[in-house]
């Protein structure tokens, strides 16, 4: 880019700000989730609190690889979208039905006959049952959760963030009311304790689903897609292509969730007080970092939308662009953390033990808020070039190939604790910032993209075969 067109860039800023503002909060209602269910299950025991925060890291990775493999729906819909190519869609949705169905039943049977899984992670023998329950109940919720992440994906792609934000939020304020009565057993229902709050949560995720599928079906936005306006078989070759862009994301989510779920498991082993203050730690970091996370699907939108138009400058300036305002996000988080370390802690505990412990933890979360902020920007980006299978590899190279040795070296080898496993995330986090932001750099630079006309077939770039290829 020899010279910047500053109206250019000021423009791509204002687009994705305005596309990542909603899906910023549609994520901070997916967090919203998480504390509702704590807060009502720690109302009702710490006995099902225990229970419900076991399953519900359990349930955490049906949820990583359902949102994995259908954000191939974004960057395929944002590039039809892209390429004036809006009749196109309906095949792609359709077919991303099928997959959702087939890919939430999966998860519906997983999560059933996840006992083994929870007996091999040494759950207390008291806590198995009301675990077993909680998973049993919510995993009615999963062929909901795959269609409904198709139906974001579609929304998203066409660039129209706000339904995601409304869903979400509205998912999240029917859940607690539904929450409070299986749980707690009113309106003339029993007391049902953790398996209450799976079926509460299985029950908002149908409901979530059903009203997204309502507004696409009615709302004129999405008139002229051709979304069921036939019944169609699967088509194997094209869930075949959908499945070639995301299965590689899943394994990448998959591959970074298991990160902080091992990281967490190890600082388990360290006493009560190290336990908390990493919770505390760990739980202002996902807040924060849910904004880096909204800007990064933006990001995919944008780049997929330049891809279809055969625009290469619009896709070094929307992926750019994205990357640089992540980092102002990126920085605002790490002032925060490394300004306030010890006022953030005090919101969470009185105990100043924790307090000390989590301060220090969250300096070193400030510390990785740019790496972190690059890392899922870059990812965002690359997804938009559906550029998935060398990013999958980059990520699973940087958190286990070096994030997690690291973290455990310095931990348990140099007696650094807590400290030593946040320094090995540093690590694992940097290496993918530069390894993805590289990638992206020189894709971005390599490749001319032209816009095709629908009858001819269209390479994104050497390593990923766009959707459209198979339509």
């Amino acid at each position: 880019m020899k010279t910047i067109d500053r109206a250019r860039v000021v423009h791509e800023v204002r687009a994705t700000v305005r596309l990542a503002l909603p899906l910023v909060f549609a994520q901070l209602a997916a967090v919203g989730t998480n504390v509702v269910d704590a807060v009502l299950s720690g109302h009702f025991s710490a006995h099902v609190l225990g229970a419900v925060a076991v399953g519900t890291s359990v349930w955490t990775l049906a949820i990583v690889s359902g949102i994995g493999v259908m954000m191939a729906v974004p960057p395929s819909v944002a590039q039809l979208d892209g390429a004036d190519r809006r009749p196109e869609v309906g095949a792609v949705f359709r077919q991303a039905l099928w997959l959702a169905v087939m890919l939430g039943t999966l998860l519906w049977f997983g999560v059933r006959h996840a006992e083994p899984l929870v007996n091999l992670i040494g759950v207390a023998p008291g806590l198995r049952h009301d675990v077993n329950e909680f998973l049993h109940a919510i995993s009615w919720g999963a062929p909901a959760l795959a269609c409904y992440f198709t139906l974001r994906g579609l929304s998203e792609g066409l660039s129209l963030t706000r339904p995601s934000m409304i869903f979400s939020l509205g998912g999240l304020a029917v859940l607690a009311p539904l929450g409070y009565v299986f749980m707690f057993g009113k309106l003339g229902l029993p007391p049902q304790g953790a398996r209450g709050c799976g079926i509460a949560t299985a029950l908002v995720l149908w409901l979530e689903m059903l009203g997204f599928l309502l507004y696409v079906l009615c709302h004129r936005n999405y008139r002229g897609l051709n979304l069921l306006e036939r019944f169609e078989w699967p088509h194997w070759r094209r869930i075949g292509a959908l499945l070639h862009i995301g299965l590689p994301m899943a394994v990448t989510l998959l591959a970074e969730a298991g990160l902080f779920v091992a990281t967490a498991l190890l600082i388990g082993t360290m006493g009560e007080d190290v336990v908390a203050s990493h919770q505390v730690a760990i739980n202002v970091a996902s807040v924060f970092f849910m904004v880096p996370l909204g800007v990064a699907m933006a990001i995919t939108v944008r780049v997929g939308n330049a891809v279809g138009r055969g625009d290469a400058r619009g896709v070094r300036y929307a992926g750019f662009c994205g990357i640089g305002l992540t980092l102002v996000t990126q920085l605002v988080s790490a002032g925060f953390m490394l300004g306030l370390p010890h006022a953030i802690a005090s919101l969470y505990t009185g105990n100043a033990t924790v307090i000390a412990l989590a301060a220090q933890l969250l300096v070193l979360a400030g510390l990785f808020q740019f790496s972190d902020g690059i890392q899922v920007a870059s990812n965002g980006a690359l997804r938009g070039l559906k550029d998935t299978r060398v990013p999958m590899a980059i990520t699973l190279f940087a958190y286990w190939g070096v994030g997690m040795p690291v973290g455990w070296w310095l931990a348990f080898r140099h007696g650094l604790g807590a400290r030593g496993m946040w320094m090995g995330l540093i690590a694992g986090l940097s290496v993918a910032a530069v390894l993805l932001f590289t990638r992206f750099w020189r894709s971005a630079w390599r490749h001319r993209w032209q816009a095709t006309p629908p009858e001819d077939r269209m390479t994104v770039n050497s390593q990923a075969v766009t959707l459209n290829d198979h339509l």
